[in-house]
Order: C-alpha cells, then structure tokens, then sequence
C-alpha cells in the first residue's frame, strides 16, 4: 500500500499504512521536522517488556520471540508492539484529514499476542498550524482491553544546530529504571528541566504530565509544541549524545505495564477509550 498525504496550510504530513501507519514525513514551509524515524505507533505495548511473557485480564500470554512481528531491542527484550510491519489497515483520506482502521479480533497473529478483541482507530488531521494524532480503541462486547500503547515522534530543527535548541518537558517525576530499562515502581522528582539542550541528553521515563503546559523544541526561527491530553499521564524522552533529534513520547502507561500491572488503564467490555496528542508549529 502506498503512503498517503495530507496537507492544509503550511503543514504536509505522510503516514505508512505498510509500516503500521507509521509517520514519515512533517513539513512546515516545506523544510523537514522529523528525523528519518519519523513517528512510528508503538501498539498495544510501547517500548520494551521485560520478557516474553504477560499476564492481564485473566490472560496468560506467551510471546513467540521468532516471530516476524516482534522487535528486539538490545537486550533481546521485545519493543515497540506488534504494528511496526503490519500493513493490513483500513483507510480514508481527504485532503487534510486521514482515518485508518483494524479489527484486533479477525487477525490471528495479533490474536495470539494480543488476545483482547477490539477495533483501533487512528484519526489524524491537519489545520494550519497543527496536526491531531487521536487513537480510539473500541472494546468487544465480551472483552475488556488494557491499554499499554503510545507514540515515539523524532522530532529535528532543520538548519538549526543541535547546541542551539531550547526544550521544555512538563513533568514532575522521574521513573527509576533497572539496567534494562524497565522502571523499578520508584519514582523521583524530575527536578528542573527546562533549557538549552546543550550536551545533556535522556532516555528516560517520566510521570505526572502536567497537561497545562505543552513539551517545547525551540531554535532559529521555529517553536514546536507537544501537547498530550490527559489520558496520557507518561512520556519516555529520548536524545542520545550527539543526536539531531528529541523525542516526546506520548504514553498511555509506563514502559512494562502490560506485564507490571502498573497504572494500567482497561477499557471495559463493550466501551471505548479515546487519547489526542497534538504538534503546533510556530514561528515566534
């Protein structure tokens, strides 16, 4: 399946249905804001387990580590959900707008690792200034859905060196994490973070998202803000030594809560769960 465009203004965006509708591509004014990973959906888990195994809602489910839908990190842990090479996707298009679609409960492979049957939704939509990620997940009538997923956006300042950019994070707790990066359940204040990025860098999870506030890329002549609506109370912030790129990661729960148990949401049998998170590009 080819990818699809949209645009309206001076935003364009390509998403990948053939890479689990992945984001490849936001221009503003023509120039490039996202690294060459661009946005990929991290579903029904975002970034690792800390095995190959989980139990949630009564269900005892033994992942296949050789199975072509599963990412390993480092470690050999599984990362990243099942999506990254799924391609069987629904999808409308209009000229700002694109809407695609999976039924979780006819596809056997996702079945197997994720056996809670449901409908997913993605919805994303451009004005002028700012593009709209919402997912919805629309339980079976006879299955409730823990909900565990998220989005890892490389965002870039183009023309602009990584030594002048200024961020902001809106958070308030650190997440302690073991060697495999699996949080421990301990949390910290995350102290204050706001400021150049400089040579700081982070992999690091992070609770208490304060919602009034918006997470900030900021150099030259451009200002991206990351906003997260309340049913996304984490963030994972990723930017290695020397990288041209930050990552806000937008988490509906910690890293590993499919198998912690750990502030995981459930959608009821029969109900549905809906998260926003949003891109505004400015020119300040």
């Amino acid at each position: 399946m080819k990818t699809l465009a949209i645009a309206r203004g001076e935003l364009e965006a390509v998403f990948d249905p053939a890479a689990g509708m992945t984001g490849r591509s936001l221009r503003h004014d023509g120039d490039e804001l996202l690294h060459q990973e661009g946005i990929p959906f991290l579903y029904p888990w975002a970034n690792r387990l800390a095995a190959f195994d989980y139990t949630a809602l009564g269900n005892q489910v033994r992942l296949d580590p050789g199975s072509p839908l599963l990412e390993l990190d480092p470690n050999g842990l599984p990362i990243h959900g099942l999506l990254r090479k799924w391609s069987e996707w629904e999808v409308e298009t209009e000229a700002a707008a694109l809407q695609a679609a999976l039924d979780f409960g006819i596809e056997k492979e996702l079945v197997q690792a994720f056996p809670f049957p449901h409908t997913l939704r993605l919805d994303i939509s451009l004005d002028d200034s700012e593009i709209a990620i919402s997912t919805t997940i629309a339980a079976g009538h006879d299955s409730a859905v823990p909900v565990s997923f998220g989005f890892h956006p490389y965002f870039t300042l183009p023309g602009v060196p990584r030594s002048a950019w200024r961020i902001e994070l809106p958070v308030r707790e650190h997440l302690v994490l073991d060697d495999h990066m699996i949080p421990t359940g301990e949390r910290e204040p995350a102290g204050e973070l706001d400021g150049p990025l400089g040579d700081r860098s982070f992999d690091d999870g992070y609770a208490g998202v304060d919602h009034s506030r918006p997470f900030v890329l900021e150099g030259g002549s451009r200002r991206l803000e990351v906003r997260f609506d309340e049913l996304f109370p984490f963030a994972q912030v990723y930017s290695p030594p020397g990288a041209e790129f930050i990552c806000f990661e937008p988490m509906t729960a910690p890293t590993n809560a499919l198998r912690s148990g750990e502030d995981l949401p459930v959608v009821d049998a029969g109900g549905t769960f809906a998260a926003t998170w949003r891109v505004a590009v400015t020119t300040p």
